[in-house]
């Protein structure tokens, strides 16, 4: 059988392949003529140099690019000529110097496992559980809360494993935050050729960064191939879990969307819900008497046209830089109230549309694809924390944390300059939109110069006073100003810190979950909880992305483990597994301890939905991919409590 991504073979053209490559990444494809040859000569000939975000084309020279594709287009129409065979595998040392090239630095050996398993260029998708035998999976069924990209990881897990189970989903159908946010302009912020399954890579995205309406076809396509529907039980919510020590059983409590309720019974739950899911809507004095529609932006209602309106967009943090540009040149006035200025970061590509050369050479070309996927993924992981880690030497900690952290501010800072100008006349604007906390402080966002300009337009003014109240006319500011406004547009973000919110745990010995947490959520690794037996959280405390990385990455990482669990929870005679509160109290204050130490600690970082009300972080992971990979690549079972059916 054919490699996974050894390419499908091809009669194309001399031609059309010749166009084709004037699309491509040209690092990428010389990576891929390795491949083709066996020969090292494509990456030692020509230099590579500087890859950083995005920048997918490195910089080399015109002059370079011109002769890497000649090349190529010699040795691509001799392979085709040749049906296209499937390569013969490249050794690990020829591997790990094209990872160096691809790179732009060596990468160290801390990270080669977790790369090459990424890469895993030999289609065998080294975190595929192992299937259990049915007599000893039948014994295990499991709920998985939620159908988004975690849940339905979870499902095709669990499906590999041999292990029954029920999705449950609040929603209409699967995608998670993809099915909900579908206002204007909603796209993903990863780079689309990672922010995706490693093991169901898509080579026909549109757009590098894909809009809403393309994820959610993509996971709706993940779940048909792999037969999840029959699983899934859609508009029903999960209530409440409560578990039986006696019989080490959960019992799981649904609502369907008729108000119908009703239970079913698992050995185990896994919580699939996200951070990002449930909305946030301030409460502001008046609000109910507003005359016109009102809705967050998480539950757009598609139904009003805003077409020639006057639009209040209150929020302008990830949503709300999103949905400004796309409806400003339909509406007739936009007022954008933001609380705080947001750094962020140029990506030039943030809009663009992926060539048909592109689509070609990830069909076609062998490990074209996966060494595409490792150019998004090496600079855009963990380099990101190399600014955000704060040096306690550091002499200006009140505008900065560190000589690296205070490097992106200045090129945020000039890219916002550059975008706005620093004349008088642009005075005001830029005194509003430049924040004044350090750098990667808060999410930092992707920006092309689309936000920058839609507030420069005539029809748009953006507003950084507080909100005093809302009326039925408009909204009306702490300086008394009123704002007239047709329709109210709530980007006002989710209730990150309520874990798991609402959903009602009931643990051994009757322990609330939540109040057991408080504002404080816990869990070890992020993945399991003390008295909470054969409970899993995809996507817990303490591990939010917000230096790099790829939540789906992370949610693979983690069902793995999860995956581990259930192995040994099927073992004849156990009872349960769980985490023992020494190992779980020690996790939580490591994390902490190193959360202190990073930008989003900062004082100066206000109203940061990071910061729970008391100003403290427990929701953001603070490990480099590699550790947290390192840390949770197999359970250690002398940190957990296995009690058996007998004891």
């Amino acid at each position: 059988m054919r490699s996974l991504y050894a390419g499908e073979p091809f009669d194309t053209s001399t031609p059309e392949i010749a166009t084709a490559l004037e699309d491509v990444s040209i690092p990428t494809l010389l990576l891929s003529l390795v491949h083709i040859t066996g020969d090292p000569r494509f990456i030692r000939d020509f230099k590579q140099m500087g890859i950083f975000l995005n920048e997918v084309q490195g910089f080399m020279s015109e002059e370079d690019k011109a002769r890497a594709r000649a090349e190529a287009l010699s040795v691509i129409t001799e392979y085709r000529d040749r049906g296209c065979p499937e390569p013969a595998p490249l050794s690990p040392e020829l591997i790990r110097e094209m990872m160096d090239w691809a790179a732009c630095e060596h990468v160290p050996d801390d990270y080669l496992a977790l790369v090459s398993e990424e890469l895993d260029l030999d289609g065998v998708d080294p975190r595929r559980p192992t299937a259990l035998a049915p007599e000893r999976a039948g014994d295990l069924p499991v709920v998985v809360v939620g159908c988004g990209e975690s849940g339905i990881l979870a499902g095709i897990r669990l499906r590999q494993a041999n292990i029954p189970f029920t999705i449950v989903e609040k929603n209409a159908g699967p995608g998670g935050t993809w099915w909900e946010n579908s206002y204007p302009g909603a796209r993903v912020d990863v780079a689309n050729h990672f922010y995706c399954y490693s093991f169901e890579p898509n080579n026909d995205w549109t757009h590098f960064f894909a809009e809403q309406y393309e994820l959610q076809d993509y996971f709706t396509k993940v779940m048909a191939k792999h037969d999840l529907s029959e699983h899934v039980r859609w508009n029903t919510e999960v209530l409440a879990a409560d578990w039986d020590d006696d019989d080490g059983m959960w019992t799981v409590s649904l609502r369907g969307a008729d108000g119908h309720s009703d239970t079913v019974r698992a050995r185990a739950i896994i919580t699939a819900v996200g951070q990002l899911n449930r909305p946030n809507i301030p409460e502001f004095d008046g609000a109910n008497t507003f005359e016109g529609p009102s809705f967050h932006s998480a539950a757009w209602d598609h139904s009003v046209d805003l077409t020639g309106k006057r639009v209040a967009l209150i929020g302008a943090g990830a949503s709300g830089f999103q949905i400004a540009p796309a409806i400003a040149d339909t509406v007739e006035h936009l007022t954008v109230f933001q609380r705080t200025a947001q750094w962020m970061f140029p990506n030039p590509m943030y809009h663009d549309e992926v060539g048909d050369g592109v689509r070609w050479a990830m069909r076609h070309l062998p490990c074209y694809g996966r060494w595409y996927r490792f150019l998004v993924l090496w600079p855009g992981s963990d380099k990101g924390l190399d600014a955000a880690e704060g040096d306690p030497n550091y002499a200006d900690s009140d505008h900065a944390v560190s000589d690296i952290n205070a490097a992106a501010q200045m090129m945020f800072s000039q890219w916002i300059t550059s975008q706005v100008g620093d004349d008088p006349n642009s005075a005001e604007l830029l005194a509003k939109v430049m924040p004044d906390y350090p750098a990667c402080g808060k999410r930092t966002l992707q920006d092309n110069g689309s936000w920058l300009q839609t507030l420069q337009r005539d029809n748009v003014e953006l507003v950084r006073t507080p909100i005093r109240e809302i009326t039925a006319r408009g909204v009306v500011t702490d300086d008394g100003a009123s704002h007239d406004a047709d329709v109210i547009v709530y980007a006002t973000g989710f209730r990150h810190t309520d874990v798991l919110w609402p959903l009602k745990v009931t643990g051994r010995n009757g322990i609330d979950l939540r109040d057991m947490w408080g504002t404080r959520p816990y869990a070890y690794l992020g993945i399991t909880v003390p008295d909470f037996p054969n409970f899993f959280i995809v996507y817990g405390p303490g591990t939010h992305l917000a230096h790099g990385g790829s939540l789906i990455f992370q949610s693979e990482l983690q069902m793995r483990y999860v995956d581990q669990c259930l192995q040994r929870l099927a073992e004849a005679d156990i009872h349960s597994v769980e985490p023992r509160p020494e190992a779980a109290t020690d996790w939580h204050q490591r994390t902490q301890t190193q959360i202190k130490k990073m930008v989003w600690s900062h004082p100066a970082v206000k109203h940061s939905y990071f910061k729970n009300a008391d100003g403290e972080i427990h929701t953001v992971s603070p490990w480099r991919l590699n550790e947290y990979w390192a840390a949770i690549r197999e359970p250690d079972w002398s940190q957990f409590v296995v009690r058996h059916r007998s004891s």
